[in-house]
């Protein structure tokens, strides 16, 4: 099918690769956000093998690795920063056929942007509804005291984890669970890293983690400290952080301190069930708003681009109509989102201490890992994806 006019509602990472996708395949497109300023939400993303494998699908590996960040090997250090563990990532690279490249959520924002073409890219647009017609849609916005419609073939809600659109496409709302820890994120220099600059290194203990690893020109850092409850806080993040890692050894002091508070984000944790169905009629859900992982196995930036991907490979190939076209996207990403959120809140569990057996278990894996099992479990993510 060719010369769609698609409304893309959200302008995040999976909704600018949807647009930069169907550009490619002929697509007019317009891209809608309520944010007045596009701000990236977080100081870095995992950007996996297989998010990487989508840039190079829409001709954007090159930009990617030139503001990637080199992950060569992989540790694990305890909270006194003896090393349990520590590994070259070549044996995964080798088996998946691509280097994974850590990003600043703001460089990888600006490449997609850029792919996209600011023009086609509106914001200070809230979308409050959509009605499919059965041969078109339209999107209501609102823009400050205004409102508008666009009207269009069909619509993808990008719109995040808290998306108002999803009701629309299931017909019920979604609850979201806390999954029982609080993580803060930021950026720092190289001097800071826990480990080598080029390696991901992070440091374990009472149910908490603490991580650092390379982007351009610095690190991409991360505090994770389970609480019972969702716990909100105003406090200055370098005094909380050392208060919940009091203790732990100078790698982690010395992180801490190269902490620009301005620049920290402190996000309760939360995931959601599965959903059974990722489109109705002409609207599709993608990304958060469809999925929503616990961050454990760093897949929720390049599950967002497969679903671009995917959903423009069916617009491209299938000429049963959009609604066809958007129930086979449907149908071959529920299995694979539902597999990730499972195994995603099940290492949750493990690596903050949910079951304390199971933590206390893994601590002692990781003293005798030699890469084998956790490049693995990495790949295994990567290779069971649309590009493997």
């Amino acid at each position: 099918m060719e010369n769609l006019d698609v409304i893309v509602v959200g302008a995040g990472i999976g909704g600018l690769t949807a647009a930069v996708a169907l550009l490619r395949i002929g697509c007019r497109v317009r891209v809608v956000d309520q944010a007045r300023e596009l701000r990236p939400m977080g100081a870095g993303i995992s950007l996996w093998s297989n998010g990487v494998k989508v840039l190079d699908a829409l001709g954007l590996g090159a930009d990617v690795a030139d503001v990637g960040g080199r992950m060569e090997r992989m540790g694990y250090l305890d909270d006194r920063g003896d090393t349990l563990c520590e590994f070259s990532m070549a044996p995964l690279v080798e088996r998946v056929g691509e280097y994974p490249y850590p990003v600043r959520r703001s460089d990888l924002q600006a490449l997609l942007l850029r792919a996209v073409g600011p023009d086609r890219v509106s914001t200070g647009r809230r979308c409050t509804a959509i009605d499919d017609t059965g041969d078109h849609v339209v999107v209501h916005l609102e823009h400050g005291e205004h409102s508008e419609q666009l009207e269009g073939d069909l619509a993808i809600a990008a719109d995040g984890t808290h998306s108002r659109l999803r009701t629309h496409v299931l017909g019920r709302e979604v609850p979201r669970t806390y999954l029982g820890y609080h993580n803060w994120n930021g950026l720092v220099p190289d001097e800071a890293a826990l480990g080598a600059p080029t390696s991901w290194t992070t440091c374990v203990a009472e149910g908490k983690r603490v991580s650092t690893m390379p982007v351009r020109e610095g690190q991409y850092f991360f505090f994770d400290v389970p609480f019972t409850e969702p716990t909100p806080s105003g406090r200055d993040p370098r005094e909380a952080l050392h208060e919940h890692f009091a203790g732990w050894g100078p790698p982690v002091q010395r992180l801490i301190e190269a902490i620009d508070p301005a620049g920290v984000a402190n996000l309760a944790i939360h995931s959601h069930d599965p959903i059974d169905r990722f489109a109705r009629g002409r609207v599709a859900l993608l990304g958060d708003a469809a999925h929503t992982a616990a961050p454990d196995l760093g897949q929720g930036g390049c599950m967002a681009m497969e679903d671009a991907l995917v959903l423009s490979n069916f617009l491209a190939t299938t000429n049963l109509g959009v609604e066809d076209a958007l129930t086979r996207y449907s149908d071959e990403r529920v299995p694979r989102a539902a597999d990730i959120m499972r195994r995603a809140s099940e290492r949750a569990a493990v690596t903050h201490a949910i079951d304390p057996e199971a933590t206390a278990a893994w601590y002692a894996e990781l003293a005798r890992e030699d890469g084998t099992n956790i490049l693995a479990g990495i790949g295994k993510s990567i290779v069971t994806g649309p590009c493997r």
